[in-house]
């Protein structure tokens, strides 16, 4: 799956669903069935259950997205201008599902991992 596309692309809604979270950007959606964790620039982290994870999500809200890496059966990596960086892990060992998301590119394209 290629996310490079999403480098310099802004954040701009992260809508909370019964059981998953969709990440709207400017030209994309990326849809995680699985909840990443969420660093601020000082390498302070928190996951999903934890205080403040929802508003620590809602922070890059109109972020550009500096760097984006899919590295299947590995990690998708997000990191934002702000120095924030999203992470969800994808090795078969983190993992309870076997679809973590989807992500459809700015071109209409949808790819399922």
């Amino acid at each position: 799956m290629n996310i490079d596309g999403l480098s310099g692309d802004r954040l701009s809604a992260v809508e909370f669903v019964h059981e998953h979270v969709q990440l709207r950007f400017e030209e994309a959606l990326l849809t995680l069935y699985v909840w990443p964790e969420i660093a601020d620039a000082e390498g302070i982290s928190v996951g999903y259950g934890q205080p403040n994870y929802r508003d620590a999500l809602c922070s890059i809200i109109d972020e550009a997205v500096s760097s984006a890496e899919f590295a299947e059966g590995d990690a998708l990596t997000l990191e934002f201008e702000n120095g924030s960086v999203l992470a969800l892990s994808l090795r078969d060992e983190d993992l309870d599902t076997p679809e973590v998301g989807t992500f459809t590119s700015a071109d209409g394209d949808t790819t399922e991992f």
